[in-house]
């Protein structure tokens, strides 16, 4: 059972809308399902056509003219083209008794007045050491199977493969949610003129999680304008395949300034290891910086730093705006000088050459300020 059920449920009591976002296939319905029997899906046409006639036509459907506590999910809408605008207007239709609880592709664009966000990530070394997460950003070390541990790599962390633990049917489950995705989903809610391009685009940044977008290459690729590759890009984000690091160059002298780096959600389909190891990082340091702060830990963001010199650190995490810890993965435990000389110009607290094939110790990672070298098991199992 995972913790983002009790989650929803602690914050419908401080709110009247809990918005829940997440890729698809990350169990966004499974915590859904469990709230209420009030229930909406704007994929089911039924269901659709009673969105579609309105707030009014909702409250009538769910018998909720007359003023009482209940629950209402509605799962999907951000088919809904004008998703936001529905909500402000169902809300204020809706008495002070109805909690709103609605699930959506990415969240975390276009805040709504007294509503709540909530963003799904796929499973993590930290939920598989822990049942729910401490009462801080940081967690205590905690040991993680072997048989969790080695899943969680070769398997990915969405719920399905994860769970099955089978090749074949990892292979299969990824084959089909990519068919999906750039067969379905983009062209039908995509408001582009040539949808077959923008498929291709999706296809380049699939196959090069970890390297930096340079919009000018995939511009002369595809034969677009780059503003309609960034747009594009955006679009990818927000159908939530993937995730652009930015970076920071802030008190870095020679910082690169404007180049992200792209990684997919699914690192299962990333074959070369270093690339992979990578995106296993960036999947779980995305996961908390946006777990902490919808948590309410503060604002929390993550980027990497570059120099023009080629000096780098893979991730760099940010705690209400400033460097809090620097992450460098590796498979060996030697530490480079880049990362100290990144410490220093960032005055990050903290500095980690994280090492994927160590043993887990009990050792607190957050314990020290000099650059340590500490095992990928450990330091994941402190964070969400």
């Amino acid at each position: 059972m995972r913790f983002y059920g009790q989650l929803v449920s602690e914050r419908l009591g401080a709110a009247r809308l809990v918005v829940i976002g997440g890729p698809p296939r990350v169990g966004k319905t499974a915590v859904c399902s469990k709230l209420s029997s009030h229930r909406l899906d704007w994929n089911r046409v039924v269901d659709r056509l009673v969105i579609l006639h309105g707030p009014a036509a909702v409250i009538r459907h769910l018998g909720l003219e007359r003023p009482r506590e209940a629950t209402v999910v509605i799962e999907n809408l951000h088919g809904h083209r004008h998703w936001r605008g529905f909500l402000r207007k169902l809300t204020s239709h809706c008495g002070a008794g109805v909690r709103l609880v609605v699930s959506v592709l990415d969240a975390g664009r276009g805040n709504l007045t007294g509503s709540c966000h909530v963003r799904v990530h796929p499973w993590s070394v930290g939920e598989c050491a822990r049942a729910m997460p401490a009462q801080s950003a940081i967690n205590p070390p905690a040991p993680v199977s072997d048989q969790d541990w080695s899943a969680l790599l070769e398997h990915g962390g969405f719920p399905e493969p994860f769970a099955r633990r089978d090749p074949r049917f990892t292979r299969r489950w990824s084959a089909q949610r990519w068919e999906e995705l750039i067969e379905n989903d983009l062209p039908r809610f995509a408001s582009v003129r040539d949808p077959a391009v923008l498929q291709m685009l999706a296809l380049r940044p699939a196959s090069r999680s970890a390297t930096q977008l340079v919009y000018s290459d995939l511009s002369r690729e595809l034969g677009i304008a780059v503003d309609t590759v960034r747009r594009w890009i955006d679009v990818l984000e927000a159908f939530q395949l993937g995730f652009r690091v930015r970076p920071w160059f802030a008190r870095v002298p020679k910082a690169v300034r404007k180049e992200p780096r792209w990684f997919l959600r699914d690192w299962s389909g990333v074959t070369a290891p270093l690339a992979r190891a990578r995106t296993f990082m960036a999947c779980h340091l995305l996961k908390a910086a946006q777990g902490w702060t919808d948590l309410g830990w503060g604002r929390f963001e993550l980027r990497y730093v570059r120099d023009k010199v080629k000096r780098e650190v893979d991730f760099l995490m940010l705690r209400n705006g400033k460097p809090w810890f620097l992450v460098e993965v590796a498979h060996e435990e030697a530490l480079e000088r880049s990362l100290e000389h990144f410490q220093q110009c960032t005055r990050a607290q903290h500095a980690f050459r994280v090492v994927m094939d160590a043993p887990y110790s009990s050792t607190d990672c957050f314990g020290q300020a000099e650059p340590a070298v500490v095992p990928a098991r450990t330091l994941l199992s402190q964070l969400l």
